[in-house]
Order: structure tokens, then C-alpha cells, then sequence
């Protein structure tokens, strides 16, 4: 007794020569349909091209269109002609052009015979697998299902939702319990026939007709009714992502196929040569003479899911890009955001990068372009200091920015005057390390010599913006590490807060800080708020700035001494 082989080939004709050629060379015969969607003169020629093979033959032609009757009718007529064709066959086994054999031909007959009455078919009821994708379980089997989901999918949605409204039913034949499973199954010679040779046949292929994806059904619902004795479960490694799309195997699963101990793969790459050539040439090499396991590399497929599913943290790809909620965090890694500080300071950003080793960026969003540190043009993964690309999605720009140079710290300067687009990301991304004095936008203005009314309406304008920022900062969907300081505040003891963030950071400093960065002049910086107030401006977020206060005694202003703890 031997093992039939059922072949539904529709692509790549020559890979599916080459396999052919293999089950029969061990002994196997072949009935193979090709889909009739494939052009005559290709067909004639893969006929032609295996007719020196006396136990390969060909069926009926179907056009098999994904989710339809067709690949059920042509299993049915090239199973016919099996069964009639080959008395010696007691299993036959259903594949496709794309499937491999990993282990030698010889061990499947071997292992088959030893089982002579078992069938293998993946078979369950649709409450008791989560398999289905798409939410049509039940549905498919009491709904009638016309139009091609593929092609004509408007018309498959409307006719689906019209159905459900009318609150149609079809009634599912008497003694069947609907199953689904994978498509790929052996079964034994009497369940097949029986199967095939029912007195009620037609009245059950009438109603799987109009059943959603037959194929994942019909043979699973109808062996339950025929077979002594199922295993449900494929002799076939098939994996699926979870849009319900096969995985397809190229040269680098080689060691992977071989640890599965299965009789057969699928989907196999065209193009995978050296697949091929270690499995349909090298028999000692792939001799395993063990159980089918596939279990020993769900593992790899369990971590395949949750990589497609949620990615890398802070790496944006094609295949989630669209779904936000997909995403496994917004960056990559810790970074810090510095708002008022390079207004207060001198050099700030030089000396935050000295005594940290984080790299320190000017305004990333500032309005003319993107201040990389050291001003560089271009950052790591050819980021452009463009503001024009910046702002296109400045979301991003910062995501990239992050991933791009993950490993090393990021810092950079923020100011009301900046992009605001990329704020509620920034509050919402627990890598980001916010820190805000208050109201320092304004020392810029009071350093300028611009025209006072023009200083007027732009403090107006930039105060607002600040309080917008804060009301975010401060709000409850904020997950940030956020300090905010009055400018007033700060000034006080600036040494404290500075050492809070450098400490954060994990900077390379001494334990404790020695010295903070040398603060700008800020005499006569009272009076200037003064004269905003006098001329209707409340500039209220720098804190309770007196008019005469100064940033230090007289005597450490004129030697432009740094503060240096006592």
C-alpha cells in the first residue's frame, strides 16, 4: 500500500514539476490540478514537460479563486481520479504547488502505514478556535456568500450587512455539525470515498457552495460524519500571521524546517534554492524518523506575531505605521527636553553636554530648521535639519531622531516660539524627561533692541503659547517626567534643580555638581516687566519678579563669575 498525492498548483509550474517528480520517484502517485485561470499554452507546456512520468496524471481544471467553491470542486475531481486511478493508494494526501516535502517520501508511507485507519484533519467547531479572521465564524455557515470577497468586496460587505439586517439564516444540512480547519489534510482511502461517494453529495455541495471559504470546511465538516478515527491535526507545517496570511519560507528557515520534524512545509518561496535543493536532494541529511513537531518552533512564530503586532519600541514600520494603537511605545529611549534653560544660560547647551556625554541639540523645531548639536545638517539614518520635512510629521522626525541614535542620550531646547504640533506626543511619551522655566522666552526680548511695541505683542503672543504648553504638560494625560520651575524660582537656587536633572540624565559629572553654567545678566530684566505691565501686558508666568532684583550681588556680576557651591 502506498500514498497518494493530490497537487493544486495555480503559480511557479516549475517548482511544482520539480516536487512532482520527487513523490513519484518514491513511489507516490500523482493526479495534479492546475487552476484554470493559468493560460493554455503554460499548461500544455507543464502537461508536456512531465509526460515521461508514467504515475503522475491530471484532473478536470476549476478556477480556484480564494474563498470560493472552486478549490473544492477541483480536490473532489483530482481525489476521484485518484481513488480510481490507483487502487493501491490507502492515504491520499492533499497539497499545493508551494508545498515541500522536509523529510524523505519513504518515512511519510512508513509513518501512514503504521496508521492504517487514521485521518488527519484539523477539524473544529467554530466556538471552540478563535481562528477566524475577519468576525464571520458562525456566519459563514448560516449566510450566503455569492459574490467573490476578493474581487467584488463591496458587493460582499453590502450583501453581508443586508443579510444581517434581514436577519437571514440558511439552515445547515441535517446530521452535519459545521467544523473548520486547515485545508491541508490525508485522509484514508475508505473515509474519501465515502466522503465523495455520499448519496446526499449534491445536497451537501449545494449548501457549501454559498459557504464563506469552503475549503477550510467542507472535507472538515463531512470527514467528522465519515471517519472511525480522526486526528485533528495536519501532517502539513502551515503558519499563519495574524491578517489569517500565510507565512512564507525562504533559504534562511533551512535550520528552522528542520527542527519542525514535519512530513511537509508550506508556503515555500519560488526562489528558495537552496531549500529545494536540501530537501528534495539530500534524504540522509533531512532522515529524522520522529513525531511531526511543530511545537519546536511555534516559539519562533509566537515571537513573530508579537513582533508584527507591536514592533520595536519607538520604530515605526509599514506594517503598523497606520495603526497608532499598534504601537509598542513612541520612542525608543530616554530623552530630555530643556525649555527656558539656553535663554537663561550661556552656552548652556555645551556645558549640559560636557557634563552629561549626552549629545545636545539647539531648538530641534525651531521655525527656520531643525538646530542639530555641533550644527550638523544631517543626523544619523540621513535625518535633515529641513524644517519643511520636519514638519511634515514632526511626531515623527523626533520618533526617528530617537531611534536613529538610540544608545546615547538626546537633549534638546524647546520654546514657545518653536513647532508646538509635537507637544501632546512629547507629555504622552514616558522617555521624555521635560524640563520648563517658566517665562525665560522673555530675556531674549529684554536683550534685543527690537521697538518696545513690537516686544509687547510678541511677549503677548509667546506667554499665551507657554500657558497652552503648561495646561498640557499639567494635564492628566501627560506621562512625561515634567519639572517646572518660575523663572524667579530657579534663579533663586539654581544648583539644586540643575543637579536633579543631570542626576536623572545618569550624567557622567561628580557625584556633586561644582558649578552651573554661567547665567546671562539679567539687570534692569524686573523693570522691563515692569514697562510690560504699564503698557497692558501682564507677563505673569516668570513668578514674583521685583523690579530692582538683580541675578547676583554687584561685585559677582562685574567679575562674571560662574556660582560655585560653598
Amino acid at each position: 500500500m502506498t500514498v497518494g498525492v493530490v497537487m493544486l498548483v495555480h503559480m511557479a509550474l516549475d517548482r511544482a514539476e520539480e516536487v512532482a517528480r520527487h513523490w513519484a520517484a518514491s513511489g507516490c502517485p500523482v493526479v495534479i490540478h492546475v487552476d484554470r485561470a493559468v493560460p493554455p499554452p503554460t499548461y500544455d507546456a507543464f502537461v508536456n514537460a512531465l509526460s515521461d512520468v508514467p504515475d503522475i496524471c491530471f484532473s478536470k481544471r476549476y478556477r480556484c479563486e480564494w474563498g470560493t467553491w472552486g478549490i473544492v470542486g477541483a480536490t473532489q475531481a483530482a481525489s476521484e481520479q485518484m481513488l480510481a486511478g490507483f487502487p493501491k493508494v490507502r492515504h491520499v494526501f492533499l497539497a499545493s504547488g508551494s508545498c515541500l516535502p522536509l523529510r524523505p517520501v519513504q518515512e511519510l508511507i512508513d509513518y501512514l502505514d503504521a496508521r492504517p485507519n487514521v485521518d488527519f484533519i484539523e477539524s473544529a467547531t467554530t466556538s471552540d478556535v478563535p481562528w477566524a479572521i475577519g468576525g464571520l465564524q458562525a456566519e459563514r455557515f448560516t449566510m450566503r456568500f455569492p459574490f467573490s470577497w476578493k474581487r467584488h468586496r463591496r458587493l460582499f460587505d453590502r450583501y453581508v450587512r443586508l443579510q444581517r439586517v434581514l436577519r437571514f439564516k440558511r439552515k445547515v444540512p441535517a446530521g452535519l455539525v459545521p467544523h473548520i480547519g486547515s485545508q491541508w489534510w490525508c485522509l484514508t482511502r475508505q473515509t474519501l470515498s465515502a466522503l465523495l461517494q455520499d448519496p446526499d453529495r449534491a445536497r451537501y455541495d449545494r449548501y457549501f457552495r454559498r459557504v464563506w471559504i469552503p475549503d477550510e470546511s467542507y472535507f472538515q465538516t463531512l470527514a467528522r460524519k465519515y471517519s472511525t478515527n480522526i486526528e485533528s491535526r495536519s501532517l502539513t507545517l502551515s503558519k499563519f500571521d495574524i491578517q489569517g496570511k500565510p507565512y512564507i519560507f525562504y533559504d534562511d528557515h533551512l535550520q528552522l524546517l528542520r527542527r519542525s520534524d514535519c512530513f511537509v512545509a508550506r508556503k515555500i518561496w519560488p526562489q528558495a534554492q537552496k531549500l529545494y535543493t536540501a530537501f528534495l536532494t539530500d534524504e540522509a541529511g533531512a532522515l529524522r524518523r520522529q513525531e511531526p513537531n511543530p511545537g519546536k518552533i511555534d516559539r519562533v512564530f509566537v515571537k513573530a506575531v508579537e513582533r508584527r503586532r507591536r514592533g520595536r519600541t519607538g520604530l515605526y514600520m509599514q506594517s503598523r505605521f497606520p495603526r497608532a494603537e499598534w504601537q509598542k511605545g513612541m520612542t525608543a529611549a530616554p530623552y530630555s527636553m530643556f525649555q527656558g534653560f539656553a535663554e537663561l544660560f550661556e552656552n548652556f547647551e555645551s556645558w549640559l553636554a560636557k557634563a552629561t556625554g549626552a549629545r545636545v541639540h539647539g531648538h530641534l523645531f525651531a521655525p527656520n530648521r531643525a538646530q542639530f548639536a555641533a550644527g550638523q545638517t544631517a543626523m544619523n539614518g540621513a535625518l535633515s535639519d529641513s524644517a519643511v520635512l520636519r514638519d511634515h510629521n514632526p511626531d515623527a522626525f523626533l520618533a526617528n531622531l530617537i531611534w536613529n541614535t538610540r544608545g546615547q542620550r538626546q537633549c534638546f531646547q524647546f520654546g514657545p516660539a518653536d513647532n508646538q504640533a509635537v507637544n501632546a506626543r512629547i507629555c504622552q511619551d514616558r522617555n521624555a524627561q521635560i524640563s520648563v522655566i517658566t517665562g525665560a522666552w522673555a530675556v531674549p526680548l529684554f536683550r534685543s533692541n527690537a521697538d518696545f511695541a513690537d516686544l509687547r505683542r510678541q511677549a503677548a503672543e509667546l506667554q499665551k503659547i507657554e500657558s497652552d504648553h503648561l495646561t498640557v504638560l499639567r494635564g492628566p494625560l501627560s506621562k512625561a517626567k515634567v519639572r517646572i520651575w518660575t523663572m524667579a524660582e530657579f534663579i533663586e537656587a539654581p544648583m539644586e534643580p540643575l543637579q536633579a536633572i543631570l542626576d536623572e540624565i545618569g550624567s557622567n559629572a561628580p557625584p556633586r555638581l561644582s558649578e552651573v553654567p554661567r547665567m546671562v545678566d539679567l539687570t534692569g530684566f524686573g523693570l522691563f516687566l515692569q514697562n510690560l505691565k504699564n503698557q497692558g501686558m501682564h507677563p505673569h508666568l516668570m513668578g514674583d519678579f521685583p523690579v530692582e532684583r538683580g541675578t547676583a550681588p554687584p561685585q559677582a556680576q562685574k567679575t562674571s563669575k560662574p556660582y560655585l557651591v560653598r
